[in-house]
């Protein structure tokens, strides 16, 4: 097992994909889920809902933590205004998807936020890279980017489970790694829809060192989201005890 922060609240390491287009959906989920998640990620159809900033405050008023996922890519002026704007609402994530002006643009701005840069996303496989004039494979992109992010003062990135254990083992070891495109073997046979290309267990993300797992469509498909949740809280659980 790689090595993995140890000053991360166990049970705050899953984040759970709250990916809903009404405010109603998305409280029905929160009452449900109840104490089997504590950390929430409030992405871009949730945004479009109308109601981002006040489910945000929901949430802060519950005691969880919020990961804005908005993956800001503009122009530098522009995202450290988007940052400072986020920062008020006592986000713990932001994610930026951007060049280095842009990640430091963000890292001037962001106050008790942490920022994320997004290495590659999860739904994207070698012809994807190779269709965007990548010359690389995804494990090198990843450590490339991740490697840049932190020298410009990001907290982490986001990269699938598939690259946190080259991340682990060749980038600074203070680095935050956030894996979404998590799939639990145990979900009661439930159908995704899935575009997910680089994927990984629970389980084993965590073995490789990942810091946080973001899970969404297994926990909101399935019959009961809250046993979903604590079956992945126990996988979590299990990793790092048999890592210890």
């Amino acid at each position: 097992m790689t090595t993995v922060n140890t000053h991360i609240v166990r049970r705050e390491r899953l984040i759970f994909a709250l990916d809903v287009s009404s405010l109603d959906e998305a409280q029905a989920l929160i009452s449900t889920l109840g104490d089997s998640v504590e950390f929430y990620k409030l992405g871009l159809e949730v945004f479009l809902s109308g109601h981002y900033f006040d489910l945000m405050a929901e949430l802060k008023g519950r005691g969880k933590k919020v990961f804005a996922d908005l993956k800001l890519f503009d122009i530098p002026a522009t995202v450290a205004a988007a940052v400072r704007q986020l920062a008020k609402h006592q986000v713990d994530f932001c994610t930026v998807h951007g060049n280095d002006s842009m990640l430091k643009a963000a890292v001037a701005a962001k106050g008790g936020m942490q920022i994320l840069a997004v290495t590659a996303l999860t739904s994207l496989d070698q012809g994807d890279l190779d269709d965007l004039g990548f010359k690389c494979d995804a494990r090198t992109l990843v450590l490339s980017r991740a490697r840049r992010a932190l020298a410009l003062g990001c907290d982490g990135v986001v990269s699938s489970g598939l690259e946190v254990n080259a991340l682990r083992e060749h980038a600074d070891p203070r680095l935050i790694t956030v894996c979404p495109g998590i799939r639990p073997i145990h979900n009661d046979n439930v159908q995704t829809n899935d575009d997910q290309q680089r994927i990984m267990t629970p389980f084993q993300a965590i073995r490789d060192g990942a810091d946080y797992l973001v899970v969404g469509r297994p926990i909101r498909a399935a019959s009961d989201p809250r046993a979903a949740a604590e079956a992945i809280q126990a996988d979590i659980a299990r990793a790092l005890e048999n890592g210890s």
